[in-house]
């Protein structure tokens, strides 16, 4: 897996226009009138109609909730027949995007440094290799570390044992004690576990369990107006690999402070210059997917950037086209790619703006 020379965006991100109203405690929303409307109408009956695939076995699995947003306000919502606009969903790994959030609220408060090493007490020793990997070396997934991220075959996977086995009480001294492969910064290794590491150093800077979930509130759920809720392992470390539930406009609504560049109806929320570093490419997978800080670069339009989870959620930000994307569902990973191509067939309905 390739680690290069830091690849910055070249896009800028669009602003909030001062009529439209952010949606903290409700979304504005505007007809659908945006793009080529019958061609978008057409790709989202073809998923969310009576005659769509609105089951499992459907060429793009079981789609369970879609919203764009453009211009900060709604223009398509779907549901399928099992959700709806308050519906709670799994993040999956999109909560990983969300941990990178998380991070950056701990930097504007100054309570860390991308620079900082690590605080994990394994790696203390400074004969230990693992011992200088820093934070934003996490966030890019190359601290170097071994971690086998596979959801089928449970006896290779960490990924598994770390979830269900006996990983699971205590997710982030699991991985911690799992062995350096490669020098950091030398190898890109996407990784549940480098996730979860890092969850457990905001919870030992603000702590676990209620307390973090009344910090988690407070800085960020409550300035967007989110309803989210955190699963905690046994040590009361939340599982920002895989967890945090919410409805599809509430994940539309980081994926607009993100395209708003961390501000939020006037104040900035996350630090200046931290959405971009967000959507640098670092590296690619052996599929040749980039990745930035914690966040996928989407292969289509390498301006776009995006969260994604197992069973193919998505929240897509579009700066060119001020375009933000969610979709949830529950599709196999063999067919994530028809999900992908389906998504940007939306994304092309919509004229750039920006």
């Amino acid at each position: 897996m390739q680690v290069f020379d830091p690849v910055p965006p070249t896009v800028p991100l669009p602003t909030q226009a001062p009529e439209t109203p952010w949606p903290t405690a409700e979304w504005p929303t505007t007809a659908s009138d945006i793009g080529e409307t019958t061609v978008r109408r057409e790709l989202l009956d073809a998923v969310f109609s009576p005659n769509g695939n609105l089951d499992e076995s459907g060429p793009l699995g079981q789609s369970l909730a879609f919203v764009t947003v453009q211009a900060g306000q709604i223009v398509d919502e779907r549901y399928g027949p099992t959700a709806g606009i308050d519906e709670a969903l799994i993040s999956w790994s999109m909560a990983k995007s969300i941990t990178q959030t998380m991070i950056g609220l701990l930097v504007a408060d100054g309570v860390l440094t991308l620079a900082d090493r690590a605080p994990v007490p394994e790696w203390s020793d400074s004969d230990d290799p693992r011992h200088d990997i820093t934070i934003e070396q996490l966030l890019h997934m190359v601290s170097g570390t071994t971690f086998v991220e596979d959801y089928v075959d449970d006896a290779t996977s960490h990924c598994l044992e770390m979830l269900f086995g006996e990983g699971r009480h205590d997710m982030a001294a699991y991985v911690a004690e799992l062995p350096a492969e490669a020098p950091p910064g030398t190898r890109f290794n996407y990784s549940s576990g480098t996730t979860n590491l890092l969850t457990g150093i905001i919870g030992d800077l603000v702590g676990r369990g209620d307390t973090f979930e009344s910090w988690a509130q407070r800085r960020l759920f409550q300035p967007l107006g989110m309803d989210a809720a955190l699963t905690f392992d046994d040590r009361g470390t939340w599982v920002g690999s895989s967890y945090l539930h919410a409805t599809a406009r509430d994940f539309a609504k980081i994926g607009l402070l993100y395209l708003r560049d961390g501000v939020w109806d006037g104040a900035r929320l996350l630090p200046e210059g931290w959405v971009d570093h967000a959507r640098t490419m670092q590296a690619r997978n052996d599929e040749g997917v980039g990745y930035g800080a914690h966040w996928w670069i989407w292969p289509p339009d390498e301006s776009v950037f995006y969260a994604a989870g197992y069973e193919t959620q998505r929240i897509l930000v579009d700066p060119q086209r001020d375009l933000v994307i969610v979709r949830l569902g529950k599709t196999e990973i063999a067919k994530a790619p028809e999900v992908d191509s389906w998504i940007e067939s939306v994304r092309r309905t919509f004229p750039v703006i920006a």
